[in-house]
């Protein structure tokens, strides 16, 4: 009865424990050797391979560096000073909100107790600029000219450049 006509026997179907079975072993066959081949193609970076082999913080009291990774190109020692975020309202309409953070490029040594007045001298006049002053490419340039023109006069000619690192209306 097994046997169909022809006198061949019958195929069995497959059980679907052995059909799970198998895609799960070749599953971790494949994820095992994508994580090899990662290994071999990407090691891992030589700075986490440093920080695992050295105990963290020896020589600084366990307190991490807050330097570490790239330098920053906003230092004092380039002469450049990077101001607090400036963020407040527009004077209209006021529930929009304006992000500014700047950079001041000093002649010579720069003065943190000038570039503290000049960060409140911005933040001033944020507060009373308006939305339609400030919109589109032509309103961008006119505020960029005139916070370089507000610092030129605070500064006296010390700041030789702002550079303007986020601007965001929300």
């Amino acid at each position: 009865m097994d046997e169909i006509e022809g006198g061949k026997p019958a195929a069995k179907k497959p059980s679907p424990i052995v059909t799970i079975a198998a895609i799960g072993v070749l599953t971790l066959l494949a994820g095992g050797g994508g994580w090899m081949l990662g290994g071999m193609i990407a090691p891992p970076p030589e700075n986490a391979a440093a920080a695992a082999v050295e105990p963290a913080g020896e020589e600084d009291g366990g307190k991490k560096k807050k330097d570490e990774g790239l330098p920053r190109v906003a230092t004092e020692a380039n002469g450049i000073v990077q101001l607090e975020a400036i963020t407040t309202n527009l004077a209209y309409p006021s529930e929009n909100w304006i992000r500014l953070e700047v950079a001041l490029q000093f002649n010579g040594a720069p003065d943190v107790t000038l570039s503290e007045q000049i960060h409140q001298d911005i933040a001033g006049y944020l507060k009373t600029v308006s939305l339609q002053q400030i919109q589109g490419p032509r309103g961008f340039q006119y505020l960029k000219d005139d916070i370089q023109e507000r610092v030129d006069l605070r500064s006296e000619g010390r700041v030789t450049n702002v550079i303007f690192r986020t601007f965001v209306i929300q």
